[in-house]
């Protein structure tokens, strides 16, 4: 809680939100009329030490509860709570002042900041602070255009005005992150990185890995990323463009490019790709339909894995799966998969390693007898076994196999002794 206090006070310290003084803020606010309450506000205020400045605050609010003065005299304790370290109090008060004015867009930075920050922390209620966050966020950019310019000069309010923005934006694009929305959260993470007055890797690094986890990927992410490793400490530099270079590598085919693309980035100014920045896509892979012809003229149906078996007769390409079908077909082939449900006398399995992770069948298989149930195999084991191919249907793609035997880890049918090779281990599709 300390170590993000100090994150939030700095944060709120470099975009100049502290609170102004009571003399510099005269000629904006409403006048207090009684004299009285006027000598208490400006005591409590101009006090120098920040625990008595927060001490003589709440005596004033709870003296004057309905003072003209009291959002500011909130504003200004929420402050001195900050410079006293004080955390818990920070919050609470923040809280009190939004029951003042529900777009201070103070407090709404700082509540913004502080869920966000516990939703990056993870833990049982980081769905919660991720929304809350997220929720806070948006109240501060629905607020923002409205935000009182309090006597700032020009160039002090768009620094206030965008580092606000930036805090806001970083809070619903992160909370966008978590529940993998990646458009929204490209949208206002880079609305974040945009607006910030000083590169900061809390939205640069979100922002990299919202792009590059896209479907499709936006290439500006490797740069964002490149400029992220740039901000991180120590291994965490070489972390994020170790993640950034297979990125790379898997949008663009290739390493080539990648170290200079590198150094370009790292030797920019602009955490902000240069207009028009891009990285050539790799050639889109063969479609099933060539892959099964190339396949098919390469490789012996009878040697190809069931994974090959099943690309090629799902692919579309007739000329392709007639040639396979017609040399399986009828044929015992031994072959081993996963159990997804199990009978005495039908067993369905996947066969592929893609189905298997998915936990989907690809084969049904029929038992030659019917099993006793203590050899009835158990849903998610591996089994081998030996049937006939009678038919399939290519999508979604179902094998239909007869005559099953079970085999035992060495290959034999389970109670003999018989010797028999054992198939090989299923592979994955190509992609």
């Amino acid at each position: 809680m300390k170590k993000l206090l100090v994150v939030i006070l700095l944060i709120f310290t470099m975009a100049g939100m502290m609170v102004p003084q009571a003399v510099a803020q005269a000629a904006q606010k409403p006048v207090i009329k009684d004299p009285a309450e006027y000598n208490a506000y400006v005591n409590a205020i101009q006090q120098s030490n920040p625990a008595a400045k927060a001490q003589a605050i709440e005596a004033f609010l709870q003296t004057y509860p309905n003072s003209v003065m009291k959002e500011d005299a909130l504003v200004a304790l929420m402050g001195a709570y900050q410079q006293a370290g004080n955390a818990s109090k920070t919050i609470d008060t923040a809280s009190r002042v939004l029951q003042a004015n529900p777009n201070n867009v103070r407090a709404l930075a700082l509540l913004a900041y502080y869920y966000r920050s516990l939703c990056a922390q993870g833990g049982a209620d980081a769905s919660k602070n991720c929304e809350q966050g997220a929720q806070y966020g948006q109240k501060g950019l629905d607020a923002l255009p409205n935000m009182p310019k309090e006597g700032m000069s020009d160039a002090d309010f768009t620094k206030l005005h965008n580092d606000l923005m930036g805090i806001f934006d970083g809070a619903v694009g992160f909370a966008a992150l978590q529940k993998k929305d990646m458009a929204a959260a490209q949208k206002d993470l880079r609305e974040a990185v945009e607006h910030e007055s000083q590169p900061n890797i809390a939205d640069i690094y979100p922002l990299a890995t919202a792009d590059l986890e896209a479907k499709p990927a936006n290439p500006e992410g490797f740069w964002f990323a490149i400029k992220a490793s740039q901000l991180a400490q120590g291994q965490g530099q070489q972390q994020i463009l170790d993640y950034a270079r297979k990125k790379y590598i898997r949008y663009h085919g290739s390493e080539d490019g990648w170290a200079d693309l590198v150094k370009q980035a790292q030797g920019s100014q602009s955490v902000m790709p240069p207009a028009g920045f891009t990285v050539a896509a790799a050639p889109p892979p063969p479609s099933p339909a060539e892959q099964a012809a190339e396949l098919v003229k390469s490789k012996d149906p009878k040697s190809m894995s069931f994974a090959e078996w099943q690309l090629i007769l799902s692919s579309g390409n007739a000329q392709a799966s007639d040639t396979v079908w017609g040399i399986i077909k009828d044929h015992a082939v031994k072959l081993v998969a996963s159990v997804i449900s199990a009978s005495p006398t039908t067993l369905t399995l996947a066969g592929s390693a893609d189905d298997i992770d998915d936990k989907k069948a690809d084969i049904t298989l029929t038992m030659a007898k019917p099993l006793p149930a203590k050899l009835v195999p158990a849903v998610g084991t591996l089994t081998q076994f030996q049937a006939t191919v009678s038919s399939y249907t290519p999508s979604p793609f179902m094998l239909t196999m007869t005559d099953g035997v079970l085999l035992d880890k060495n290959g034999n049918p389970v109670g003999t002794a018989a010797a028999a090779p054992a198939h090989k281990a299923p592979a994955k599709k190509k992609k």
